[in-house]
């Protein structure tokens, strides 16, 4: 074994495990410490500032410049006397990181002394730097200035590095010219266009109803791999996911690591986490085992879709940081090991208005279940008229590798709903187009199934995990979304095509009322059109089977499992009507997204292909040769010895197969890098990225496929690489 494998797994063996920092065993006693919640600003706001701020995270009330001086003095009290020294801006670019620039409170005087000071300007807008971040051509190099702007959605927060605490500011990030940058921007925009969308179909039913909110609950996947292990593999260091690993003899087969004990290590890393996070007001509640080897999950309650996109991004920069201090490195790939489960983020997303109703979840009375029945088949419509949209949200090289790949979800978008509530529909189908509205509508719902709908409470819908799009009680689950995603981007879609959805659903609604319809006989009416409509997207099957691919395509239903060509959906006439119509986002704006999002596919894949050449190149062609030369040594001495032919045979055969490998790599990685030239030199990003997809990306596979067979020959001493039974066993 090469000395520096054998050093990190002999350091891996060694390790101890470390005590996790444990504030209370209440967690209601610190919960939201660190951040600037309604008790804080009650207590260092004045009632004129507090009531602007609640009325801002309300309904978007503007702050005064006034106001926001008293509400910057508030905050800088606050961050003091938390211990803070410096605040920032903190922002989600197009990086698919989040950023900040720290500034400290501290300014000096003229008495040659210094004040901390923090005021109005410095809290509703910063400049950062807009050049070297992405914006698909809206900034050049030398167009430096961008805007970060105050979000009082999302609660200020106290970061605290080592010994340092920092007061964290939500924002959103623009251009100069005022074009979004980031994830945030659009999503308030989405969220705000179906609040406005939804408002209008709730006073059918709730006229006191004010507000409606979209509300997230997130499920974050997640590797975790001993950190000497990490720092010999580049692929992981730079790719974030091996290029190469042969499978160990044990993997995920005995199904015995899903909800399994939790490993001591990997035990009080998590305790750690979660005190951070419950800390930064981040509701987890759950940690499990999850299905691979080596991963993970954590979970926490809804939140409002703004703040729960804000906390999925604190909670994955957290921890990376609090793994280091494990001496354990997170791995947020979707897919970091061939093989093996890769890893999601589930977004349960669901509708609830300032009256106390989830619009998505059966209710007691007529009324309720008639409001629930709107809203579902609502979302049924949507995902079915905008489908396309909803697999592009969710595109990128990463994520190919899950989608319609070893693993469901499927690349093809449909929906469970489950056996009850399909009858639930075909009922409501049927006798709405016999005219019967009344029976639907009296104080029973007299559907004829089971009893009625109030009893569809929140396990009459089986799981069914290979659906990318399920209904499971009182939500939606979208489950096609990648670990490493930004939750921000899945969530504007789903938050625009429900909006656009709704919309028509009014109108056509106040249509039929003004022909002299009944309210209640247009809702059913309307409701009833949709379900048949939406069938095509209903399947309560197997996602992974062939037999369901050629039922999609029979049904029309695409199924595109590669970035580039799904991301082409962005460009539909579909995609402008929702997006650009709306005022989520500008022409100009959607146009630069697309132009990003080609150009992040273009670099991963290249990157990729300069990693594995290096690796194949310098580390694992010299370990096949030495292996070689050993056996061939050995070829000599025996044959010298005077021992027949039939003794070396099976060093002869390793020998050809090793030299056989070996020639395959130099040639196919010689192959991949003309390919990967060729196709950096397209005419525009969107070419580059078809060409990195059809022409470089499956040389990587076949280089892969030599290297992993050279691993089973090369004597395991003379092997470079951690392993995968190092790297996903050794705890």
């Amino acid at each position: 074994m090469t000395n520096s494998r054998k050093s990190a797994i002999e350091t891996v063996i060694n390790r101890e495990t470390i005590k996790p920092k444990i504030e209370s065993a209440k967690v209601s006693e610190y919960f939201g410490s660190n951040v600037f919640n309604d008790a804080a600003m009650r207590h260092y706001l004045s009632e004129d500032a507090y009531m602007a701020v609640k009325a801002a995270m309300k309904d978007s009330s503007k702050i005064s410049r006034e106001m926001a001086d008293a509400v910057a003095a508030g905050m800088k009290g606050w961050a003091l006397d938390k211990g803070a020294n410096s605040y920032t801006h903190w922002f989600q670019p197009l990086t698919g990181l989040t950023a900040e620039k720290h500034d400290m409170f501290f300014t000096p005087t003229i008495e040659g002394k210094g004040i901390e000071k923090f005021g109005g300007d410095a809290l509703v807008q910063q400049e950062p730097d807009a050049s070297s971040f992405p914006s698909g051509g809206i900034r050049a190099t030398f167009e430096a200035r961008g805007y970060t702007a105050w979000d009082p959605g999302s609660p200020a927060f106290i970061m605290k590095i080592g010994d340092g605490k920092t007061l964290c500011i939500p924002t959103i990030f623009i251009s100069y010219t005022g074009e979004s940058l980031d994830y945030k921007a659009p999503l308030l925009k989405a969220s705000h266009f179906l609040e406005q969308a939804a408002l209008p179909v709730i006073h059918l039913f709730d006229k006191d109803a004010t507000k409606v909110s979209a509300t997230l609950g997130w499920e974050q996947e997640y590797f975790l791999v001993d950190q000497a292990l990490f720092n010999q593999r580049p692929d992981l260091l730079f790719a974030g996911r091996t290029l190469l690993g042969a499978a160990p003899q044990k993997g995920q087969q005995f199904e015995d690591h899903y909800f399994g004990s939790i490993p001591e290590r990997v035990y009080a890393y998590m305790l750690d986490l979660e005190t951070e996070c419950h800390k930064l007001g981040i509701p987890l509640r759950t940690r499990h085992n999850e299905v691979a080897p080596a991963q993970f999950e954590c979970a926490p309650m809804f939140e409002e879709v703004n703040v729960a996109v804000d906390h999925n991004s604190l909670l994955m920069d957290l921890m990376e940081r609090i793994a280091r201090r494990h001496k354990l490195r997170v791995l947020l790939h979707e897919k970091p090991f061939a093989g093996v489960n890769g890893s999601g983020k589930h977004n349960n997303w669901s509708l609830s208005t300032d009256t106390g109703k989830n619009l998505l979840s059966p209710g007691k009375t007529p009324k309720t279940n008639l409001l629930f029945l709107t809203f579902f088949v609502n979302v049924l419509k949507a995902v079915n008229e905008y489908s396309d949209l909803l697999r592009a949200s969710i595109a990128s090289a990463n994520n190919d590798h899950r989608l319609g790949a070893n693993e469901a979800p499927p690349a093809i978008i449909s929906v469970f709903i489950g056996s009850y509530m399909t009858d639930v529909l075909n009922e409501i189908e049927k006798r709405v187009a016999k005219g019967k509205y009344d029976e639907l509508t009296n104080a029973n719902l007299k559907l004829d199934i089971h009893n009625k709908i109030p009893d569809v409470m929140l396990d009459n819908t089986d799981r069914n995990r290979t659906s990318p799009f399920a209904f499971t009680g009182n939500k939606f689950e979208f489950r096609a979304v990648g670990s490493s995603a930004n939750c921000a981007q899945p969530m504007t879609i789903m938050n625009a095509i429900m909006g656009k959805q709704l919309l028509s659903f009014k109108t056509e609604v106040d249509k039929l009322i003004k022909d002299g319809e009944t309210k209640e006989g247009a809702i059913m009416r309307v409701l009833r059109k949709y379900i048949t409509e939406s069938k095509n997207v209903l399947f309560e099957g197997d996602g992974y089977s062939e037999a369901w691919e050629k039922e999609a395509q029979s049904r029309g239903l695409n199924n595109v499992k590669t970035t580039p060509y799904a991301l082409d959906f962005y460009k539909t006439k579909k995609a402008r009507e929702v997006l650009i119509d709306t005022g989520i986002y500008s022409e100009r704006e959607l146009a630069a997204r697309i132009e990003i999002l080609y150009h992040t596919y273009v670099l991963k894949i290249d990157n990729e292909a300069n990693i594995l050449a290096d690796i194949a190149v310098n580390q694992i062609i010299p370990a096949g040769v030495n292996y070689m030369n050993t056996l061939s040594a050995n070829i000599k001495g025996l044959k010298e010895s005077g021992l027949p032919a039939s003794a070396v045979k099976a060093q002869k055969e390793i020998l050809t197969a090793l030299a056989e490998h070996v020639n395959a790599i130099k040639t196919e990685v010689d192959k991949m890098m003309v390919a990967k030239e060729k196709a950096h030199h397209s005419k525009s990003n969107d070419i580059a990225s078809k060409a990195y997809c059809d022409k470089v990306k499956p040389l990587l596979d076949g280089i892969r496929e030599h290297l992993d067979k050279l691993e089973n020959l090369v004597d395991d001493n003379m092997w470079p690489l951690p392993k995968y039974r190092e790297m996903l066993f050794i705890r």
